[in-house]
């Protein structure tokens, strides 16, 4: 007799391709605001991944980065792609830790807080192999304008977008693990 429950640790059919989707969603929203410079929906759409999804969220951040680096990687150029193997789970770890909360506002923070420490982030591994503090301190100092478009982006997107995009995952995913006790608090 089989159990109705699936075991821990294992993917349903539709969580494979909603988590596949989110990867290429999260690519193709990337490539149809490329025109703006470091403005982008990555930061609400990996946000509200956690929130439904949890640490399963890192399947779709894997498949958005694996995607650029095939698509944007070549020419013998990847290094800035290493710092996305670090960057962007790392947004999912810090969306972990606020998984329960519901404010568009505190998301819409900690998006434009990511926003700012971004190209720091990006720029440690020039650090480590490149040119040491000189070379990181002269790389942040020269990207700060594009950090604060970045700020700004992500939290104009995450605090008009989340209420929204969240309200279509629910309906189509169901209410995120967690947040019926909250609503039963309200």
């Amino acid at each position: 007799m089989r159990s109705p429950s699936r075991p821990a640790g294992k993917l349903s059919a539709k969580e494979i391709c909603t988590l596949a989707l989110i990867g290429a969603l999260l690519f193709a929203a990337k490539a149809a605001l490329a025109s703006l410079p470091n403005v982008n929906l990555n930061a609400v759409i990996i946000i509200l991944a956690t929130v439904f999804f949890g640490w399963r969220a890192l399947y779709s951040v894997g498949i958005y980065v694996m995607l650029e680096g095939l698509v944007f990687g070549g020419n013998g150029y990847l290094l800035w792609w290493f710092g996305y193997l670090y960057t962007w789970p790392l947004l999912v770890a810090v969306c972990m830790l606020f998984r329960r909360n519901d404010s568009a506002l505190i998301w819409a923070v900690i998006a434009a807080v990511f926003g700012l420490v971004f190209g720091p982030l990006m720029y440690l591994e020039y650090f480590a192999i490149n040119g040491g503090w000189e070379m990181f301190f002269a790389m942040w100092v020269s990207g700060i304008p594009y950090d604060l478009i970045h700020c700004g982006g992500n939290f104009v997107f995450t605090l008009v977008l989340y209420k929204p995009l969240y309200r279509v995952m629910e309906r189509f995913l169901g209410t995120p693990p967690g947040r019926e006790k909250i609503s039963e608090q309200a």
